[in-house]
């Protein structure tokens, strides 16, 4: 049973490593992509065009400064790749557990560091995006935020596992 439940941690670790490797490929070779909408979040744009009056109650948390918007995303993509590189050591981990070549628990602590770091970029994106009330107009990227949150907690639960 033991092998069976570590095949089902290296499955779930290892689709989320695939998952977050595939955004952080397209953020390092294609960011104009992801910076311009991370961009409109910071700078409430939409919400200024689309609530003007909301937007007047808390404008003074818009960022426009281009500089530090990118400096922002940069810093997203730095913990992007720190969590793919966890991710990625727990995927390695949990086969050779499977292999008989390394420990099981040392496996999943390294997994759930993995999934750990996961879920907080996504929880991060609903805490920093809700500051900024990205709800009001990017409501595809808070949805795809919290199913990405909902996504690392049920990795994390299953690694949890013994």
């Amino acid at each position: 049973m033991d092998v069976t439940i570590l095949l089902a941690q290296l499955v779930a670790t290892g689709a989320i490593a695939a998952w977050l490797s595939t955004g952080l490929r397209d953020n390092l070779l294609h960011p104009a992509l992801n910076e311009t909408y991370t961009a409109e979040v910071f700078s409430m744009a939409r919400m200024q065009s689309e609530y003007p009056e909301a937007f007047d109650m808390v404008a003074h948390r818009a960022i426009t400064k281009r500089r530090t918007q990118k400096i922002a995303f940069r810093a997203v993509v730095a913990v992007e790749a720190l969590a793919c590189i966890l991710l990625w050591v727990g995927v390695v981990a949990l086969l050779m557990a499977i292999a008989g070549t390394a420990g099981a628990e040392t496996a999943r602590v390294l997994a759930l560091l993995g999934a750990t770091a996961f879920t907080a970029v996504w929880a991060g994106f609903l805490v920093v995006g809700n500051y900024f009330y990205y709800w009001f107009c990017h409501e595809g990227a808070q949805n795809t935020h919290y199913q990405m949150t909902l996504w690392g907690l049920g990795t994390m639960i299953l690694i949890s596992l013994p």
